[in-house]
């Protein structure tokens, strides 16, 4: 089973909304089975669960103390993919979230204050030896600024091509426990997603294969 953290110090950075689309798509796209898990202590991501009515993506509950036993326990239990929903701030808990992943995901808005604000959460990846990956979320198109933070963020770790941009669509169909993929499969939003995911996959497959040891790298 494979683990992605979607982890951000700001809040508002929109690790909620990105995790439910994320992982929706990803068993859309045949990526399943995957569970969800909510660690922030608001609980928005298991609130939006419990309003759906598909019963995919799946979701479980985890205690911070736990959460490697329950990590091996849903790798036991068939699962292929878990996307974990950290809280918003620089803790042991999040540390603890970030250790589990085989891919960061660190959503940030394209503004001068989550440009500061996502460095320590930076910080806490590298300093845990986890591949990362920024994702640019509440773009404006055709606003230089996304461009500007995309630039910025390049400097410390690689910086998805696909940026969300800001769309009442997104928070619409969550309050339905749904996705834009589900309630307007045909719109851009949705289309981002798909690439979103798409290419979250390929970095997946790509931190997957640095981590393997190489041909001359067993003991003697």
């Amino acid at each position: 089973m494979r683990v992605v953290t979607f982890a951000c110090q700001k809040g508002a950075a929109g690790k909620t909304t990105l995790v439910g689309h994320v992982g929706v798509q990803a068993e859309l796209a045949g990526a399943g089975p995957v569970v969800l898990l909510d660690t922030d202590q608001q609980g928005a991501l298991a609130e939006w669960w419990n309003a759906r009515q598909p019963e995919r993506p799946a979701f479980a509950h985890t205690f911070i103390e736990q959460i490697g036993d329950d990590i091996a326990r849903l790798d036991e239990l068939g699962f292929a993919l878990c996307l974990i929903d950290s809280q918003s701030a620089v803790s042991a808990a999040v540390e603890q979230v970030i250790a589990v992943a085989d891919l960061v995901v660190i959503p940030c808005r394209p503004s001068p204050h989550d440009l500061r604000a996502v460095t320590k959460t930076i910080e806490m990846v590298d300093n845990l030896g986890k591949p990362k990956i920024f994702v640019l979320n509440g773009a404006t198109p055709g606003d230089t600024l996304t461009a500007d933070a995309a630039t910025v963020l390049s400097e410390a770790g690689a910086v998805c091509p696909v940026h969300i941009h800001n769309d009442p669509e997104f928070a619409d169909s969550m309050f339905g426990g749904l996705t834009v993929m589900e309630a307007a499969p045909d719109s851009g939003p949705a289309k981002e997603i798909v690439e979103l995911w798409a290419h979250l996959a390929g970095a997946l497959d790509e931190a997957a294969a640095s981590q393997r040891p190489g041909p001359f790298s067993a003991a003697s």
